[in-house]
Formats: structure tokens, sequence, C-alpha cells
């Protein structure tokens, strides 16, 4: 008798054997049917051994009930005597709530976990066949099949078997169930079946040989006809009875179902015929097949139906193949293949997806499948369907590290166990790790970890996940490091042969020269050496994610070479986890960025500091060109010190730019495109006006010391004054001076004009760094008139000889060096000419017009393509500036949001004023944002600037990576660039023409 207040013995005890419910185990162990149970410490002892003793004794006590009065005793009495049936029962009984329905629905099913020869240990297709035997129909089938696998959990559960051979268990019983259910259906249909020969091939995992617990079974039908038959005819009945086999298996009756049979994988998907004969899968493979598609074959394995047909497949099938590698898209279909598929899992799983998410399943088995494809046409040795037997023979042929294969095969084994045990549960599809506490309980102790199962869970399944995704990418870059550094002479290597072709594979053009730099950066025993080898692996994956994998090699050679004796630079490559990926980022992504590098390598130390990418404001960048100036003995050297802050700055800017539009592992790509083009118009706008107060301070000191005869500003026009500058443009300014009191005037003008010519020679002045070219043609009278004027000069100008042309070009003007009041004085002379009073007259609404219908048609490169020059196409960013320039003139004397040099500014304050619809101004800001940033990339690509599209596939692709497209959405990118540019237009004919 339990003493009130006090816990039983028995309540203890299961508290002991990990019962998380005790109370509720005493009265199920108090139920009639266990009777002869209750007592029994092996029992409650093998309960506790098992994954949820909860779950364990639940399902026992549901099978006891369920057991007719007659076979009770002989139950009761096996299971306290045979300890091998005792542990499998309760085994299943505590990690699968489905397989406790079935035995509870078939109480006799028991019976088949008794047996233990040495055939029931390790079953194969014969065996299942024979317990599928009696199977006459669908239901009998399903019951039969759940028998089976009841077998199979309970090898798996209770460790007789490991997960690769429970996998490939699960596969036997699945060829096993295809053969019956194709009897079943060739039972049903005898007319069809004697027209017509059948192979089914197993495809995936089950082709593979290491199929889940609960998976589609991915399959492809191959048909024939029988000799003297129609093939046409034969083909429907061979199509017949492939669906009637395929409804056997997947749909759900009294009993359930078994899976699902997909046949998607076939020639032309779903779209196509579900049954094919040899000849006409064997067209379609060699004519129309993409890469993923021979990918998909590597598993293919024949199962059922026509022996001698499904070999014939296989025998056909088989070289293509091995010689998928060789064929034309083979690197872009892969670059396609190897972008996670992680973007289509939604936000909130991706942390829990054991299959698809990063270091899941798929990154090893991907990897595996993608060195199969690219070495397995000149080693046989490496053609199997099975992820774990085709690592094993990976390293073994030197294809992959020993050490990274023995890691990964652990990973895997960990990661495939966890599925099979989530999935056993309830018997779903499922790959996501579960979130309540007893579910993740049940799986860690199913897994043996006892201790604190969800804690002990949780760390090694993170472990082996950062296993995966470590060695992911390093296990096809390793190896290509030890076949050139040489340095274990017993080691098998990879010839110069298989390395050239794993680069080639990767998107490399040259592999010899890509052999070659490795073997400059990698080999020998120096300590530089030893920390290229750890960085290098990392570096060429991401190198080979780029457009231009040789450029991103080549550059980083470079790099290496110029830095490699400075004690800081390898250090800072490994120890800063960004800075090596930045530095890959910058390198592979055009010419521009590696270039201004080159010059300085030591901005690579911008990379590595979270705020070495982040633009400094104008102050800054002035303070320090000037500091710089005054410490140069003349103004040849102080203008090149200025012109080197000024390249660092541009590398600074281009490399936030690319990371960016990139994104790394830690940091995803910036979602605003906008923000990115504001950020490069404003960081290249006040590193070029700091440049510009450079050279004047230094022209002005060289000749006339700290004070020059006349107050001089230059002020900003176009795209400079717009604060909008890309990589490649010429800084737009007006020069205007104010002599001194007691200055002549014409001495003055002498002064301001010498400034002027002598800022421009030291800005062009030939040099390592990039020029600054300063265009004056916005100034009145434009290349016929002084380059110079005075503020009174400018006024009279203005006053009498203006024309709309220049009110409009004045919109722009902002101060941008030199003295400040004479450039305030300057914009407020200018502002009554750019925002009219009362607006613009009719008369000077048509001439602007009229100005730019002539320069649409005059002004185009010959031979561009109107729908793809960024700068003066259809939707342009000439269209959207005229039309938000005419709003501003129209507008801008009485809305003061209008009175700004920035064009997105001023669009969304014409938007705020009720101007201009959302929509439209959605429309037009999408359009100027796209065209800007299709210059800046041709510039950072090219090198060089340039207004539409470049021809070279090569920087095309680059120039779409920098967009977000990925490889192989070259041409998405350009028809969405007409669709964006289209839809301006058209808000541009109504806003701007009136159309």
């Amino acid at each position: 008798m339990t003493v009130p207040g006090r816990r039983s013995s028995t309540f203890s005890r299961l508290l002991r054997h990990g019962f998380t419910d005790p109370s509720g185990a005493e009265r199920l162990l108090d139920v009639p049917e266990l009777s002869e149970l209750r007592d029994d410490s092996v029992l409650l002892d093998a309960l506790g051994a098992t994954a949820d003793p909860d779950l364990a004794l639940r399902g026992l006590v549901r099978l006891a009930e369920a057991q007719a009065e007659t076979e009770r005793q002989t139950f009761t009495a096996t299971l306290l005597s045979a300890k091998p049936f005792r542990d499998r029962l309760l085994g299943v009984l505590g990690a699968s709530e489905a397989l406790a329905d079935h035995l509870a629905r078939h109480p006799r099913d028991w019976e088949s976990l008794v047996t233990y020869e040495a055939a029931d240990l390790h079953p194969g297709v014969a065996e299942f066949e024979q317990g599928l035997a009696e199977a006459t129909d669908a239901d009998s089938l399903r019951v039969a099949y759940r028998r089976c696998l009841l077998a199979i959990a309970a090898r798996d559960v209770c460790g007789t078997t490991d997960v690769a051979q429970a996998a490939a268990e699960l596969a036997d019983l699945a060829t096993a169930t295809l053969r019956a259910a194709l009897a079943i259906a060739r039972t049903a249909a005898p007319a069809d079946a004697a027209m017509c020969r059948l192979a089914v091939i197993a495809m995936g995992k089950c082709g593979g040989h290491e199929l889940n617990y609960v998976s589609d079974v991915d399959v492809i039908f191959v048909g024939e006809p029988v000799e003297g038959a129609d093939e046409g005819k034969a083909i429907q009945a061979a199509t017949r009875l492939a669906s009637h086999l395929m409804r056997i298996c997947s749909e759900t009756t009294v009993e359930g179902t078994i899976w699902p049979v997909d046949a998607n994988l076939r020639p032309e998907g779903r779209n196509g015929p579900l049954v094919r004969t040899l000849s006409s899968h064997l067209a379609y493979y060699q004519r129309w097949a993409k890469t993923w598609e021979f990918q998909a074959l590597l598993k293919a394995r024949a199962v059922a139906g026509d022996p001698e047909l499904g070999a014939q497949y296989i025998d056909a099938v088989s070289p293509l193949v091995w010689q998928a590698a060789e064929r034309e898209n083979f690197v872009p279909d892969v670059q396609k293949m190897r972008r996670r598929v992680v973007d289509n899992i939604p936000v909130a799983q991706v942390e829990r997806e054991l299959k698809l998410g990063p270091g899941g399943l798929r990154d090893v088995e991907f990897a595996v499948q993608l060195l199969q494809l690219v070495h397995g046409r000149s080693d046989a040795g490496l053609h199997s369907g099975t992820t774990l037997d085709a690592l094993a023979a990976l390293a073994a042929g030197g294809y992959v590290g020993r050490a990274d294969a023995a890691q990964l095969d652990e990973a895997y084994r960990f990661l495939r166990a966890m599925e099979h045990r989530i999935q056993l549960y309830r018997l779903r599809r499922t790959h996501l790790v579960p979130e309540d506490e007893a579910d993740l309980r049940r799986l860690g102790r199913s897994l043996g970890l006892r201790t604190d199962p969800v804690a002990e869970l949780n760390k090694e399944w993170k472990r082996h996940a950062a296993v995966v995704r470590r060695l992911h990418e390093k296990l096809f870059y390793r190896p290509l490091l030890d076949a050139v550094a040489q340095l274990a002479p017993g080691e098998i290597r990879l010839s110069p042969k298989a390395a050239g072709q794993r680069l080639e594979a990767l998107g490399y053009d040259d592999p010899a020269a890509a052999l070659r730099h490795l073997e400059a950066l990698a080999s020998g025993v120096s300590r530089k050496a030893a920390i290229q080898r750890t960085l290098l692996p990392v570096l060429l994956g991401w190198f080979a994610d780029s457009a231009d994998p040789d450029a991103g090699l080549l550059g980083f050679r470079k790099v290496s070479d110029a830095l490699g004796k400075t004690p800081w630079y390898l250090r800072l490559l490994r120890d800063e986890g960004a800075a090596a990926e930045n530095l890959a980022r910058v390198l592979s992504a055009g010419r521009l960025a590696p270039d201004l590098l080159l010059r300085a390598p030591e901005a690579v130390a911008l990379l590595g500091d979270p705020e070495g990418l982040r633009p400094r404001d104008r102050d800054h960048l002035e303070q320090e060109v000037v500091a710089a100036v005054g410490r140069a003995e003349d103004a040849e050297q102080a203008v090149a010190a200025a012109r080197g802050v000024r390249r660092r700055e541009l590398f600074r800017t281009a490399a936030a730019d690319l990371i960016g539009s990139y994104g790394t592992e830690d940091n995803p790509r910036e979602p605003d495109p906008g923000a990115l083009v504001d950020r490069v118009g404003e960081a290249v706008t006040d590193l070029n006006a700091a440049t510009i107060a450079g050279a004047l301070r230094a022209a002005v000191r060289a000749e006339w010391g700290d004070t020059l005869p006349t107050r001089f500003a230059v002020i900003g026009m176009g795209r400079f004054g717009g604060h909008e500058l890309g990589y490649g443009s010429d800084a737009d300014v007006l020069f205007v001076h104010e002599p001194r009191e007691g200055v002549d005037e014409q001495e003055a003008a002498r002064a301001a004009n010498r400034v002027v010519a002598e800022m421009r020679r030291l800005l062009q002045l030939p040099t390592a760094d990039p020029p600054l070219l300063i265009d004056a043609d916005l100034r009145p009278e434009g290349k016929s008139g002084p380059l110079v004027r005075t503020l009174k000069s400018y006024e009279a100008y203005y006053r009498r000889w203006s024309l709309v042309w220049e009110s409009q070009a004045l919109l722009r003007a902002a101060p941008m060096a030199g003295d400040q009041d004479l450039a305030d004085r300057f914009v407020e002379l200018v502002d009554p000419l750019r925002y009219p009073a009362e607006g613009l007259g009719e008369d000077a609404v048509r001439e602007i017009r009229r100005l730019k219908a002539r320069m649409e048609s005059e002004r185009l490169p010959r031979g561009a393509d109107p729908t793809l020059h960024a700068k003066l196409g259809r939707g342009g960013l000439s269209d959207v500036e005229w039309t938000v320039q005419l709003l501003q003139m129209r507008h801008g004397w009485a809305e003061p949001g209008l009175r700004t040099t920035r064009t997105r500014e001023a669009l969304r304050a014409a938007h705020a004023a009720g101007l201009i619809p959302t929509e439209e101004a959605q429309t037009l800001d999408e359009a100027w944002v796209l065209a800007t940033r299709v210059r800046n990339a041709v510039m950072l690509v090219r090198g060089r600037a340039g207004d539409t599209f470049p021809s070279d596939p090569r920087e095309v692709a680059a120039v779409g990576r920098y967009l977000g497209y990925g490889p192989g959405h070259v041409g998405e990118m350009v028809d969405d660039y007409r669709r964006i540019t289209r839809r301006a237009r058209a808000v541009v004919e109504e806003l701007f023409y009136g159309a």
C-alpha cells in the first residue's frame, strides 16, 4: 500500500527508466491485458531502453488488447521469454506511432518479428518478394508491405543494421513492391500484358539503393511491343499497365497508402508520355536532355518488369551519363545546379531543413554526383548510384581527400539516421527537424543520446551540418591543391588531366593556367604556402560562383605576389571571416575593382574591417586630400597624392557595391537596388569633389601661395551636381570667379584661367591612377565661350541671352569646391532661371519637347538598339530625367521639394505634391535605377564606360550577376530591362509629351 503523500516505488522506477508520464504509465501497467507483465523487471528495463518509453507502453497495451483471447497467452509468453523479439517489438513501438497503429489493426503481425535467422538479419529482394507473395490486390499489398516494413524498422532501431543497410533494405522492399504491383496490374489486364514488354527503371534514392522510410519512388517506364504487335497499341497497353501500377502504390485505401510513384523524371517530365520505347528515350537524351537529367540517370537501375528490356535501357543510357561532362552547356548547367535551392524553402523552415538546408543531405549528394560526372568518364570505378559507395570510391581514387571523405561519410550517416527516425514516427514524408520538446527527446534517444537528449541532439546535428557546409566546397578544390603541391609522396593524387577536367567543369576557361597559379601559390613547405592551401579551397569555390573564375584566380595570385611578404595579408584572409570572401567577390566580378586594387594592393585591408566598406563623407575626404596636398613638394606630387586618395576611395565604393550586389554567406545581397545606386552616386560625387578641391589648392599654391587674386568656385553640373555620378562619369562643371578687392579684372581673369588650365592638366597627368576628366561644355556659349566667367558676366549673359535648355541644365547646378560664399551667390543667381515664377510658358514647354525629340533622333549611336541603350534609349535615363526636370521647371516655384539637383528626390517630391500618380512614379524610379545600375555594371565589368549591355558572353553574364540574375538567366535580364523601360516610356509619353 502506498503511504498518502509519498510516491510509489513503481513511480520512481518509471522515472528512472525514462518515462515522462509515470502516473499514466502506472495506470497502463495495471490494465488486465498486462497482468502477467506488470511486475516483470525485464520488461521495464526493455521499455526504458526505447526511444520513447511512454509511447512504447501505450503501443504495447493497444497490441495486447487487440489479441484474441486464445492468442494473448502465446504473445505474453513470447514477450517475456524471447529477448530479441522483446527488443525488436518494443523498439518499434517506442519509435513509430504509425507501426503501432498497424499492429493494433493487424495483431498477428507481431509474429513477423519473432524469427531470428541469418536470412532474416539481412533480407534482400527475394525475401521481400516472398513476404509480399500472397498479396492479390492493393489492400493486401499494403498490409504485406507494412509487415515487411515492420521488420526493417525493428532491425534499424535495435542496431542490427546501420543506416546504409536500412536504406538498402527499404530500396529492396520497394523493388519487390513494384514487382508485386505490376503483377497485380498484369493480372487485371491480361490482354494488355500479352501485347507489350514493360520495364520499370528506379531512379533517385530507390535507384541508388538508399531509400527513406517515406519517400516518393521515382521511376521511368520503358515499353516495347511483343513480336508481331502494333507499336502504338503496345505502348498504349504499357501505359495502362504503368498507370495501374502507380495507382496501386499511390492511392489511399482503408489500409492507407504505400508511397507515391513519381514518373516526372522521364523525358519531358509530366508533359511527356508516361511510357516510351527504348529508341524514343535515346533520341530524347541524345538531342534534348539537360545536364540535370544525366545527373538523375546516374542512379538509374532496372527493378521490375521485363529484365532484358531493363538491362538494354541501362546499357544504352549509361554511356550518355558519363559523357555529360563533355556537353556544351555542362558548365553553366552545373553553375545553375550549384546555386542553392534554399531560396525556395520558407524562411521559418530553413534552419530545420535536413535535406535542402545549408549543410544538409543535398549538399553531400550533389557534390558526390558532380564529381562522379566529371571524373566517371575516365574512371569506371566511380559508376555507383549509392552516395556513400561513390564517396568511398572518390576517396580511394584520390578525387576527394580521405579525411574529408571520412568526415562527410560520418555526417551523412548521422543526418540520414535523423531523417529516418523523423519519418518513422508517423510514416510521413518530411525532412524538417521537429520543434516540439517531446519529439526532439524521442529523436535524440532513438539515436542513442540518453544523458540530455535534446541538447545533445542539437549539438550533434549542428556539428555535422557545419562539417558538411565547410567541406561541401572544399571537396571540389582541396584535391586540386594536393595535385600541385606534392607534399606527401605516398598519397594518391589527381592527375593533371583529372585536375583540368574538374576545373573545366567548375567554369574555368583555362585549366592549365589555373593549375599554374595554384602551383605558384600553394607549393612548398613555407608557412605562407600552408596558409594558402587552407584558404584556396574556399576561395576557388567563390571564384567558380562568379561569371569569370579565371580572372578571380589570376587577380588573387597578383595580389598575393604583391603582398605575400607582408605579415598581415594572409593573416587577414585567414582570421577575418569576411575578408577572404569579400576579396573573392571583388576579384572575380569584373576589371575595374581588381585594377584599382592592384595599383595599391594594401587596400585589401579595407575588406576585413566592418567599417572599411562604408563610404567616407566629403568633409573627411577633403581634409585628408588638402592635408596631403599641403605636405607635397610641388603641384604634381600634390595632385598625385589627391588622385591616390581618389583611387582608394573608388575601390572602397566599388567593393562595397559589388559585395552588396552579390551578397556573402553572412550578409545577404542588398534588397533595394535604389539604395545601392544612391550610395555609389553620393560616394563618387564626394570623392571627385574632394579631388577637385585638392587640385585647386595645389594649382593655387604652386603660383600664388595661399591666396588667389580672385575668389574662385567650382559648380557641379549634370550628374556631378545631381550627386548621381557613376564609375565612368566625367565631372561636368562651371567655373566662376570674382576679383578680390583692389585686383585688376584682367589680372583676375588671367589668374582664374591659369588655375583652370593647371587643374585640368594635373588631373589628367598619365599615372597609375585613373584620370578625372573635367567637362565645362555646359558653360554659356558652350565650347565657344570662355572657360571662366565672373559672377557679373554670368548674370549679364543669363539675363540677356539664356536659352531654355541652359535653364534646364542649371537644375543640376550645385557648389563643389572653392569659395563657398561665391558658390552660394551663384546658386541664388540661377534659381529664378531654373524655377521660373509661375512656371514655364507654353512656348518654353514646346521648345523643351522639341529639343528632346531631336536628341532622340540624332544622338543615339549608329547601330545601337534603342530598347537597350541605358542613357538615350526608350525609357532610359534621359527619358526619366527630362520628364522630372520638366516638372521641376513648371512647378518648382510653388513646390519647395522640387528644388533639388537629385532626380529621385525630385521624383518623390513630385509624387508627394500630387503631380504624378504613385504607380507612374514607381515605374519611372524603377527604370532610372535599373538603367543607372546597368551603366555602373558595364564599367565595373569591362573597366571602361558603356551605355548598353556588352556583347561578350562572359561580360554580359557578369553584368547579370551584378544585377541579381543567376547563371543562364541573361535572356531573362534583357527581357526584364525591356519590359521595365517600355513601361517607363509609356509614362514619359503621357507626362512629358502630353500624349
